[in-house]
């Protein structure tokens, strides 16, 4: 029985002695390196940094975006149940049908509740 561990050990030992042998490499050759100011700064590209490093966003778009996912996740859920809509029929009856009913009426009492909340307005 322990023998059915001893690749898992294995490959769990191998993988920390490469981490473990990497960073101390990293550290022993990154010391040698030759420091000055130029190296030391935040922009290496030649311009001298003014101002904040990224412009604000809105939170609107954020929210605007993570609906947009949330959504477009909810319509591939009933992707597949499109797909064997005529098996499940066919075992169920009408219990499919108004599951899925049931499943895109919570969608569309979430989307309207979205608007009313004004989360898709770009106004405000």
């Amino acid at each position: 029985m322990p023998y059915d561990y001893l690749p898992v050990l294995l490959q769990i030992v191998i993988a920390l002695g490469f981490a473990v042998t990497t960073l101390t490499l990293s550290v022993v050759f990154g010391r040698s390196a030759k420091r000055n100011a130029t190296k030391d700064s935040a922009y290496e590209c030649g311009m001298v940094p003014i101002g904040e490093g990224s412009p604000r966003f809105s939170v609107k778009f954020y929210l605007v975006a993570m609906l947009f996912v949330i959504f477009d996740i909810e319509v591939v859920f009933m992707y597949p149940w499109a797909v064997q809509f005529r098996d499940l029929s066919a075992q169920y009856g009408a219990t499919a049908l108004v599951s899925m009913a049931g499943f895109a009426g919570i969608l569309v009492f979430a989307y309207v509740y979205a608007l009313k909340k004004g989360a898709l307005s770009w106004k405000s």
